[in-house]
């Protein structure tokens, strides 16, 4: 089996610099319509079974074109969604930023239960996603093509070095996960492991 860990396309929110990791009414720009066009194209080749998707707007459309052009059922997968920032919802304005990059760094040092007011904590992320991805692959190990799962860049740049061999914290800040863009990893060994990568850019 395979899982395909996807981005989603290009957002409102993402070009207006809006933070909106929640259920705000942000859809897919023109462009990102576009790249999730071009990645479902893409994804034929791993003969996808299913789509699951972060309740988030942005990653509903992606995955909503995704299982429509390859006629796949999709599901919500609220695991799938980005990490939350509490209080800074819904906001664009410099100090917001600056207190958005600032909780990575805390989470870089080690310090994992951090979080912005009403917020998560790494620690909160890891313990929705790691059991899910987890479930999955005892679920379907059988599974002759693929999983797609459409998610965020957040949540992969923090939980993908926990869930797959091959991809450290290293390799995705040098790598990054563009829009549309996919990890994949394959069950092998009892384990995921990372055999292919695909970026817009």
């Amino acid at each position: 089996m395979h899982i395909l860990f996807c981005r989603h396309g290009e957002s409102e929110a993402n070009v207006a610099r809006v933070i909106s990791n929640r259920d705000l009414p942000h859809h897919l720009t023109a462009e990102g319509r576009r790249q999730a066009a071009r990645l479902a194209a893409w994804l034929c080749a791993w003969t996808p079974q299913r789509v699951l998707t972060s309740p988030v707007p942005r990653a509903v459309e992606t995955a909503e074109i995704i299982s429509g052009q390859l006629g796949l059922p999709c599901e919500i997968a609220p695991a799938l969604r980005e990490y939350d920032c509490g209080v800074l919802e819904g906001r664009g304005d410099e100090e917001a930023w600056a207190l958005h990059r600032a909780l990575p760094e805390e989470w870089r040092a080690g310090r994992h239960d951090r979080r912005l007011p009403g917020g998560e904590s790494l620690n909160d992320v890891r313990a929705r996603f790691v059991p899910f991805v987890e479930g999955l692959v005892a679920r379907h190990r059988g599974l002759p093509g693929g999983l797609v799962l459409v998610g965020h860049g957040g949540l992969y740049r923090w939980m993908l070095p926990e869930v797959l061999r091959g991809v450290d914290a290293a390799a995705l800040e040098e790598h990054g996960l563009g829009y549309a863009g996919c990890w994949v990893a394959e069950l092998a060994d009892g384990g995921l492991e990372c055999v292919a990568w695909r970026d817009e850019a």
